[in-house]
């Protein structure tokens, strides 16, 4: 079964027009036609699968993760023309570079190949990743969580349909239904069929790709994010970033697990961070550093150690420990932690970070340029939510996933960087005993 899958795969890559052609312009369209043809069985499909999510016990915010509605189709619609709307400069040979006098060099792009994805249960990222990889000539083999099987069946032929309409062969897109992991142990020993791997999901599950396979990956690593805050910063701004970097996506890869703040402003900004939760009425964890004062009750923020209910306060106070470093809380929870100034912050972020996205909030222009330019990560965000960091936002292109990764491509992976090159050496008949030697 697997080795039909990926002989499938590659002699789809290979009966595949080239990259550039208009096959995949219509693909875009057809794709975006079909999807919105399948929905009402896709919701369908998709509310049986959160119902049996729901008699598992999963908890809501992983709940909230399956669960597709009307505004998922409008984003994916959105997305299917915007990535049409990349696909003529993304894929356009370049203009040529003489060389000396007896030539021209230029690049030619072509796809990756067969590239395998791996993620969790994002119905969203199946059709992502049955849009962006196609749309620039690769095959692609999908591998959901299980707990989106329904759905991805009923998304799987809305694709295959659009490919039949494009022109394109049907094997350019494989969404793999065996929920057995001994067919993805098995499809990642097979770097000679495979040529990239791009796990997508928790830290646990891009740690086990990277250790059981040898396919080079493009990795979406976890989202253990930072925010330090200097004693220069202003708080009302530093609480409205934290809460922005958390609150409307809990479990993103782009959020902010610990605010990192100089002890002297921390008493100020947990005060500043719970009145502008109470101002907007934002449902929050904040776990305190036991070194961090709790609030007092006469600040008007409250001492609410437990859900704040009754209370009427939106906000939860809880104890940092030690085990909440370095790991993602994948709910509406953010902590508190004091630093002694820029270097421990620094340390703190090299020894937890994921190397995804960090933030600093400073006046101090000292402060800031130094944070950019000792911290290590795929993005760092000066004076602004760590949920800037996306593709689309920074005008990068359509995104399938932020890399961690440091070679090929790091931050967001776009549209160019699902393509490699071929150098086209247009040489009119020279030959190279007739050109200059050149001695490395």
């Amino acid at each position: 079964m697997t080795e039909a899958i990926l002989t499938s795969a590659r002699a789809a890559v290979e009966a595949a027009p080239p990259t550039g052609d208009p096959a995949y312009a219509r693909y875009c369209r057809k794709l975006r036609k079909s999807l919105a043809e399948h929905w009402p069985a896709v919701l369908e499909a998709n509310a049986e699968d959160v119902a049996h999510a729901e008699q598992r016990g999963l908890p809501p915010v992983l709940l909230d993760r399956l669960r597709l509605t009307d505004a998922h189709l409008g984003r994916l619609e959105r997305l299917t023309e915007t990535v049409l709307s990349e696909l003529g400069e993304v894929t356009a040979r370049d203009a040529g570079v003489p060389v000396g006098d007896w030539g021209v060099r230029l690049r030619a792009p072509k796809p990756l190949g067969v590239v395998f994805m791996v993620y969790e249960a994002r119905p969203t990222v199946t059709v992502e990743g049955a849009l962006l990889p196609v749309a620039v000539g690769n095959a692609v083999l999908l591998r959901g969580g299980k707990e989106i099987a329904r759905t991805n069946e009923v998304l799987a032929t809305a694709v295959h349909k659009a490919l039949q309409a494009a022109g394109l062969p049907a094997d350019l897109v494989t969404v793999l239904d065996d929920p057995d992991r001994a067919q993805l142990r098995a499809l990642l020993k097979r770097p000679d069929a495979i040529d990239v791997l791009v796990p997508r999901g928790s830290p646990s599950l891009i740690d086990y790709c990277r250790g059981a396979s040898s396919i080079p990956v493009i990795a979406s690593g976890g989202g253990v994010n930072h925010v330090y805050v200097h004693s220069s910063a202003d708080l009302d701004l530093a609480a409205e970033v934290a809460l922005d970097s958390k609150l409307p996506e809990p479990t993103a890869c782009n959020t902010a697990e610990l605010i990192l703040v100089d002890a002297e402003a921390a008493t100020g900004f947990v005060d500043a961070l719970l009145r502008a939760a109470e101002r907007d009425q934002r449902q929050v964890t904040v776990r305190l550093d036991p070194r961090v004062p709790r609030p007092h009750t006469d600040t008007g923020t409250g001492t609410d150690t437990d859900t704040g209910t009754g209370t009427g306060r939106p906000w939860r106070i809880a104890e940092l420990q030690e085990h909440d470093l370095g790991r993602e809380f994948l709910d509406a929870t953010i902590g508190v932690y004091p630093v002694a100034g820029l270097d421990e912050a620094l340390a703190h972020i090299r020894r937890h970070g994921s190397g995804h996205t960090e933030g600093v909030l400073a006046t101090d222009s000292d402060v800031t340029r130094e944070f950019t330019r000792r911290a290590d990560a795929a993005a760092i965000v000066v004076n602004g939510s760590l949920r800037l960091h996306d593709g689309p936002t920074l005008g990068l292109g359509s995104e399938i996933s932020i890399s961690t990764g440091r070679m090929h491509v790091r931050g967001p992976v776009t549209l160019g960087s699902l393509i490699t090159h071929s150098w086209v050496v247009e040489a009119h008949g020279t030959l190279r005993s007739s050109v200059p030697a050149h001695h490395c």
